[in-house]
């Protein structure tokens, strides 16, 4: 198996919350009828309008939305049905081969089928820093930031997906995909994003540390940060 990441970009004229409405009654569905499993849908709903503060971009426009994946072989040979659902849903979309490495599972707040997950997921593309090798990135990455995200945030969900190559031409030039999920209050009180809670001292401390590792690998101008509604999709939902 093998997991499919795809960015999507609303048509000119429907708004961001029609898209993802349609997408939501639809895509899934029909993403599972051509073989895929392991659905989920981010998007950028009025539920998350709140942490607009917290998007940073670097695409224009930025997705609208984006959906995960896993197919049986993402090998082009065999995805053609799948790239022309996405083609169809969407105004374009990219998609990216990657390696999925669940660091925090979703035990706290477990998603139901087809329903929002509780909090917030925020959805992060991101590039390593040029002056890097990719070695040198990921080393940082996975052998000292995943610490710092664990021990500094209100994460309850964390996955890392490690970006292989991607399977559309014109695909943005990103290293890796980062989900992490938050209480819905993380999106306006940064105390409680950092898990600071009345506690000046910590909230300085986990602020500082987070942006240091952050600085340790990631490219700033090449990231595009997006708050999103998560929703999951078992194969029973998937197929009704």
């Amino acid at each position: 198996m093998e997991k499919v990441i795809a960015a999507l970009w609303a048509p000119a004229g429907e708004s961001r919350a029609d898209f993802g409405s349609r997408l939501l009654q639809s895509l899934p569905a029909a993403l599972a009828g051509a073989g895929a499993s392991g659905i989920r849908l981010n998007l950028r709903d009025a539920v998350v309008a709140d942490a607009d503060a917290l998007v940073q971009q670097w695409q224009a426009p930025q997705q609208d939305a984006v959906v995960q994946f896993w197919l049986p072989s993402a090998n082009a040979r065999f995805r053609g049905e799948i790239d022309a659902l996405l083609g169809r849903a969407s105004a374009r979309f990219a998609a990216w081969l990657v390696c999925e490495s669940t660091i925090i599972a979703n035990t706290a707040h477990p998603a139901q089928a087809g329903q929002r997950t509780p909090g917030w997921s925020q959805a992060s593309f991101i590039s390593f820093r040029a002056d890097m090798t990719r070695a040198a990135a990921i080393a940082h990455w996975h052998g000292h930031h995943t610490r710092v995200a664990i021990d500094t945030q209100t994460n309850f969900e964390y996955v890392q997906n490690l970006i292989v190559h991607p399977l559309t031409d014109d695909a943005p030039a990103y290293d890796a995909f980062v989900e992490e999920c938050f209480p819905l209050e993380a999106m306006v009180d940064p105390a409680v994003f950092f898990d600071a809670i009345g506690d000046p001292a910590k909230f300085e401390a986990n602020l500082a540390a987070m942006n240091d590792s952050c600085a340790g690998f990631i490219d700033f101008s090449r990231i595009d940060v997006l708050p999103t509604s998560q929703f999951d999709f078992s194969p029973a939902t998937q197929s009704a």
